[in-house]
């Protein structure tokens, strides 16, 4: 890139910036979400909540449904791997 050419984009930086941030932090929560050690920690962490009150019977199934449908998508995953 030319001197002329960063000088043009040099407005632009802030966004892409805050681009590469936004890629980075999505990057890292597809990390997250697609290890089932995670996902295995944040049914226990809800099961915790549920049995000391701060979640209600409706509250932890709806929890419980969707991280046991995110271990069973990351194990059809890992099979057709």
């Amino acid at each position: 890139m030319g001197l002329f050419t960063g000088l043009l984009l040099l407005p632009l930086a802030p966004v892409r910036g805050t681009v590469w941030i936004a890629e980075r932090l999505m990057d890292y929560a597809e990390h997250e979400l697609g290890d089932e050690q995670t996902v295995r920690r944040l049914l226990a962490e809800a099961e915790l909540a549920y049995e000391s009150g701060e979640l209600t019977d409706a509250e932890y199934e709806a929890v419980e449904d969707e991280l046991l449908e995110r271990i069973e998508l990351l194990r059809e995953v890992a099979v057709d791997e």
